[in-house]
C-alpha cells in the first residue's frame, strides 16, 4: 500500500480537499486499492472539528459526497507518521518547511513535497511560490481557487505514484 498524507494548517480547508481529490483520482485511475490518502494539519488548532462548510460546499459542487465531507474530522500531523507514509504533500511553503523540520532524517525530509510541485504550470517555480493560500480568510471564490490549484496538481501526483508503484513491481 502506497500512503500519502496531505497537510495544511488546521486540516479543515486545503488538506481535506486535497485528500478527497486525490482519493477519487486514484480510484478513477484503478489504483484505489493500492493507494491510501489521508490528511492532517501542522497544528492542533482545529483537531476534532469538521471540515469548513465552504470546503464541503466546494467539494459537493464537484460531485463529492456531502455526507462523507461532513463526516470528516481534523487532526494534527505527528512526526512518527513519517514512518508509514511514502509521500507527505504540503499545501504551502510554511507547511513544507515545518514538515521538513519535523522529519527525523534525510529519508523523511525527501518524502515532503509541495502539492503544486506536481502541477506542470507551477513545477518550475521556487518552493516559496508553489503554495496555495489559505482560503479560510476569504470567501467562496478563494475556495474555488484552492480547489482549482489542487486539481491542477492531481494528475501529476497520480503519475508520480503510478511510476513509484511500477518501479516496486518491476523489482519483485
Amino acid at each position: 500500500m502506497y500512503r500519502i498524507i496531505t497537510v495544511c494548517t488546521g486540516n479543515i480547508c486545503r488538506s481535506p480537499m486535497a485528500q478527497f481529490c486525490l482519493a477519487r483520482a486514484f480510484d478513477e485511475a484503478g489504483l484505489g486499492a493500492e493507494v491510501a490518502v489521508d490528511s492532517a494539519g501542522v497544528t492542533a488548532w482545529e483537531a476534532g472539528r469538521p471540515m469548513d462548510p465552504r470546503a464541503v460546499q466546494e467539494l459537493t459542487i464537484h460531485g463529492f459526497d456531502a455526507d462523507d465531507a461532513r463526516a470528516f474530522r481534523a487532526r494534527e500531523f505527528k512526526a512518527p507518521w513519517f514512518a508509514n507514509r511514502d509521500l507527505v504533500l504540503a499545501l504551502d511553503y510554511g507547511h513544507f518547511r515545518e514538515l521538513r523540520g519535523l522529519a527525523s532524517g534525510p529519508a523523511d525530509r525527501d518524502k515532503v513535497r509541495l502539492i503544486r510541485s506536481f502541477d506542470p504550470d507551477s513545477a518550475d517555480l521556487s518552493p516559496a511560490d508553489q503554495g496555495i493560500e489559505d482560503p479560510w480568510y476569504g470567501d467562496m471564490s478563494d475556495f474555488e481557487v484552492s480547489y482549482a490549484m489542487i486539481q491542477a496538481s492531481v494528475p501529476g501526483v497520480v503519475q508520480y505514484v503510478r511510476a513509484a508503484l511500477e518501479a516496486v513491481s518491476d523489482k519483485s
